[in-house]
């Protein structure tokens, strides 16, 4: 999904690291605020050193030696040139990207010249960028849609301030069983080298440099955070119990392939992170969320105004988004009147229970079946319960064919993402009522 947004945004292709939720890609400089916008990404980085396969020792002392001795191997001028660079844009959509010091100035952003084809990337969905041209040394004007922050200034700039005055920080994100050493020693011992180099001062928690050390089996990647939190946060305000990821809510919204004037609803919504996503992206659309718990629905509502007003105040258009209070069992909608259904559906985790689900899910599908336009209707739907939704799926095959499953990883579950087409039969012309073909291993339950 994040390569399919990055062609389609920055005209460039991309190669995907499967196992690393990565993907790296060419972008020219002036597209560097353009990469701040992309909406299926969690966290941006340059990359000061990428090591596909590294010699880790296997005694534990000369594996942390490595570590310090790593620091002085190689250039770190071209990644500071770009964190600062990337300091001095401000997402055009509220992200605070940079986090101004009273009493600290921002040298002019530059970087080497003859500095082309250097690596940025993203974790989590991440993405890696290289620059197809020179670095400017004069300072760089922004485009329309690039901001800089009130006062003109940025983070704290290594090259034009007192090292002393300058806060860093060493996160190491370690997967693999083999290794003799562990995460924070590793962050310990390639920080303490990085201050003996820059006498940059190290501070876990008001840092102006955060260092990433990541590694991966084999695999390890130096680098040094573009972003202060994760992007998934963005434009939701009021949060709930199981509130979705908007990166992961863009990405399901691209998997229905929406069309102008589609109908788009989300009949267990919660706060409504995929009906405002989609009322940002894809405002010619119309989408409705609703929920049958009135705090959802109450959540839903305060995020989709808070971004209207916002919008308001931009002079930009309205969300066109509404919210319903309603069961997702029996919608208040006309039959064929939708065009696409995508929701979250209830893991029976902290919401709902798994054997609920054996009532919920059938229901629901035949429900979404009813209101979607037979042979153009679309469904995307988000589930840690694939063993109840592939049963479910079995018994309504008249009415919804798979077309494709992709897997997430959410808050550490491994869960599927189902689309589903709108078979042409129309609803009640096919089997009868689902309910009443469950095995007697798995009754429905009373609510």
């Amino acid at each position: 999904t994040a390569a399919d947004e990055v062609h389609e945004k920055l005209g460039v292709l991309s190669e995907i690291r499967r196992d690393r939720g990565q993907i790296s890609f060419p972008v020219d400089l002036n597209k560097l605020w353009q990469v701040h916008q992309l909406r299926s990404v969690d966290n941006l980085f340059t990359i000061v050193k990428d090591f596909p396969v590294y010699a880790f020792k296997d005694d534990k002392e000369e594996a942390l030696e490595n570590f310090q001795k790593l620091v002085s191997q190689f250039s770190w001028d071209v990644s500071l040139g770009v964190w600062r660079l990337n300091n001095s844009v401000k997402r055009k959509k509220g992200e605070n990207v940079t986090r101004a010091k009273e009493t600290r100035s921002l040298g002019d952003p530059q970087v080497p010249a003859g500095t082309n084809n250097e690596q940025i990337g993203m974790t989590n969905h991440s993405l890696c960028f290289f620059f197809n041209q020179e670095l400017p040394s004069s300072p760089i004007k922004l485009t329309e849609s690039c901001e800089v922050d009130q006062e003109g200034t940025s983070s704290v700039d290594p090259a034009h301030t007192d090292p002393k005055a300058v806060r860093f920080r060493v996160t190491c994100n370690r997967v693999g069983e083999h290794h003799s050493f562990s995460s924070m020693e590793a962050a310990r011992e390639f920080g303490g080298a990085v201050q003996d180099r820059f006498g940059w001062k190290a501070d876990m928690k008001n840092f102006d440099i955060e260092i990433l050390l990541n590694i991966r089996e084999k695999e390890m990647c130096v680098g040094i955070a573009l972003t202060e939190e994760s992007l998934h946060r963005r434009n939701i305000t009021h949060f709930g119990p199981t509130t979705l990821r908007s990166t992961l809510a863009y990405g399901m919204l691209r998997m229905c392939n929406l069309e102008p004037a589609d109908v788009v609803i989300d009949p267990m919504c919660g706060t409504g992170a995929i009906s405002v996503e989609g009322g940002l992206e894809w405002p010619w659309c119309f989408h409705i969320a609703g929920d049958n718990f009135p705090m959802a629905t109450d959540r839903s509502k305060n995020n989709v105004d808070i971004l209207s007003r916002q919008h308001l105040d931009m002079d930009r258009w309205v969300l066109p988004v509404d919210v319903i209070h309603w069961d997702a069992s029996r919608l208040p909608l006309k039959t064929g009147s939708v065009d696409v259904c995508i929701t979250d559906m209830p893991f029976g985790k902290r919401i709902g229970s798994k054997k609920r689900n054996w009532e919920l899910y059938p229901s629901c599908l035949q429900e979404m079946a009813r209101v979607c336009r037979p042979g153009t209707g679309r469904a995307v739907l988000l589930t840690h319960d694939k063993k109840c939704m592939v049963k479910t799926l079995s018994l309504v095959n008249h009415l919804w064919k798979k077309v494709n499953i992709a897997w997430a990883n959410v808050g550490g579950l491994h869960t599927g993402v189902f689309v589903l087409r709108r078979t042409p039969l129309a609803h009640g012309a096919g089997k009868d009522d689902i309910l009443l073909h469950y095995p007697s291993s798995q009754p429905p339950c009373s609510p």
